[in-house]
């Protein structure tokens, strides 16, 4: 990262090779509570397409397959995708610039929504959300690391994190009143020809520009001075960045794959040649995803492919030009089952978070601005509470227990089963409303622990790439699969979303195989970093 020569400019941290403060200063929360808010109109402009999804259904002809593709695959492949390049950036540039350029983009991705005409045209509009907001939390994991020191970093990231329930809760709240105000004062469309769902988009997506100005008002903190490992400065921040982009995006990645040598380019047109004939094979036997709209641009196994097959081209890439990350990242059988076993969280929380609107709407026949009520005030609440409290308490655990913020990951696994059974076939509204409640705050307590222990695992230079690799996790296999999984049941059982939402608890013996492994492993994980990391040719140790 080129750092500013103004030393006033930083936040204040002890030099490396110190131990990090006792206190923090005021400025480490105040900038904390501007990245809440930033993530807080992240997941508004990601999650409002719950609480609109059945007038979108009704407006284009969509089915609850495509509905889950468009809020999962299309939007997940590219955040991941994008997330690879963009932490790169945050690891060697300045992180709140990225940040602010990111949340412009998506802004105004999420406005352009609003003035689609078809399902293939929104899909493209996700996809430019899904790029703009793959370059927040990568910046904002490194920011918070280096604003707060270790003792209490998975509190702080858990703060930031509670912005992800806050925000999911308003979009249902805000959404809602939109719709039902909007289409009540204008029923043949308003102007611009807008329906109330779209005229939602717009609304929620334009101040992201101004809070996109906020965020540049705020200091730089010193990259790993809070663990005594201050970083140098990266000469020359977007040669990385340009690297990573190609190698990350098809076809330039056969370029990539052959400068390492023709049994790399071998290897490398296999692979691809065996996702996309799985995908093909996927696609002739369960479907596209796309309903009606079935094109290359709208294929929920054609998506997958290209990230999958985009993940393989970066890890290959990223072994042999830096192997001290690869080592502590891709290398690392702790941090992969830490990421597995949290992916299996999201799998599962993602499916009821977005489904959960519908599905009452449908099944109660509960006007928009009443789900949003009772369904997005109390989610807020209760996802605010659930990721607070866990990190609190694998802070707490962790001083006691080497694998007590793992033990919190298991917690948020299974603890919130019988909440789900419960609101996805209660035919009590009320009922509905408390499990709904439940179930939000036990799955919310294992963020905080799973993002701290990922920030753990790595040297601070490697954070923002953890956390790009740590949400490859959580959006290619929770957010791409589980919502889709759910709307594809759901669409071969009579649109029977109770059903399609309940069918992601098949995903939980997977999750337990690989908590159980990242309790054992993820000690011996910490305490040897640093060898590893040398071992590997790490120059900064």
């Amino acid at each position: 990262m080129t750092q500013s020569t103004d030393v006033a400019a930083e936040t204040q941290a002890p030099a490396a090779g110190q131990a990090a403060p006792d206190t923090v200063p005021p400025y480490s929360w105040y900038a904390l509570s501007v990245l809440v808010l930033v993530y807080v109109l992240n997941f508004i402009d990601r999650q409002i397409l719950s609480i609109l999804a059945n007038d979108i259904k009704a407006d284009f002809g969509l089915s609850d397959e495509y509905l889950g593709f468009l809020y999962g695959t299309a939007f997940a492949v590219f955040y991941a995708l994008f997330g690879i390049p963009l932490g790169r950036l945050a690891d060697s540039w300045k992180r709140l610039r990225l940040m602010s350029f990111g949340l412009a983009l998506w802004s105004m991705m999420t406005a352009l929504s609003g003035f689609t005409k078809n399902g293939t045209q929104l899909t493209l509009a996700r996809v430019g959300v899904g790029v703009g907001e793959a370059s927040a939390s990568p910046a904002a994991y490194s920011l918070i690391s280096d604003y707060f020191p270790p003792r209490l970093r998975a509190t702080a990231l858990s703060i930031y994190s509670s912005g992800l329930y806050i925000g999911g809760g308003l979009s249902l709240l805000i959404g809602g009143l939109i719709v039902e105000k909007w289409n009540a004062a204008f029923p043949g469309g308003g102007p611009l020809g807008l329906a109330g769902w779209q005229a939602a988009f717009v609304a929620v997506g334009l101040p992201g520009l101004l809070l996109a100005v906020w965020v540049l008002t705020l200091r730089e903190p010193v990259r790993g001075a809070m663990d005594g490992i201050e970083s140098k400065p990266v000469e020359k921040p977007f040669a990385g960045f340009f690297q990573e982009l190609f190698t990350v995006i098809p076809p330039f990645t056969f370029i990539g794959a052959a400068r390492r040598g023709l049994g790399a380019l071998a290897v490398n047109v296999a692979v691809a040649a065996s996702i996309f004939a799985a995908g093909y094979v996927l696609t002739s036997l369960l479907g596209s995803g796309a309903g009606r709209f079935i094109s290359a641009i709208s294929d929920q196994w054609l998506f997958l492919g290209v990230g999958l097959y985009s993940v393989f081209c970066w890890g290959t890439e990223l072994r042999g030009r830096d192997a001290a990350t690869f080592k502590l990242i891709w290398g690392s059988p702790a941090f992969l089952t830490t990421v597995l076993a949290y992916s299996t969280v999201a799998f599962m929380a993602y499916s009821v978070s977005y489904w959960g609107a519908p599905y009452a709407e449908r099944t109660f026949d509960i006007p928009k601005s009443e789900l949003g009520f009772w369904i997005g005030g109390p989610g807020a609440a209760a996802g605010f509470l659930g990721v607070i409290l866990g990190g609190a308490i694998a802070d707490a655990l962790q001083k006691r227990f080497p694998s007590g913020r793992v033990w919190v990951i298991l917690f948020g696994m299974v603890m919130p089963l019988p909440a789900m059974l419960i609101m996805f076939t209660t035919d009590n509204q009320p009922v509905f409303y408390i499990a709904n409640f439940f179930a939000g705050t036990l799955a919310a307590t294992a963020l905080g622990a799973a993002a701290a222990t990922t920030q753990t695992l790595v040297l601070p230079r490697m954070r923002a790439t953890a956390t790009a690799t740590f949400f490859i996790g959580t959006t290619l296999l929770g957010l791409g699969l589980g919502p889709y999984l759910a709307g594809y049941v759901s669409a071969r059982n009579g649109d029977d979303l109770g059903i399609g939402v309940l069918s992601t608890i098949g995903i939980v013996p997977i999750g337990l195989i690989a908590v159980l492994a990242a309790i054992k492993l993820v000690p011996a994980a910490i305490d040897t970093m640093r060898e590893r990391a040398k071992a590997a040719g790490e120059p900064n140790l």
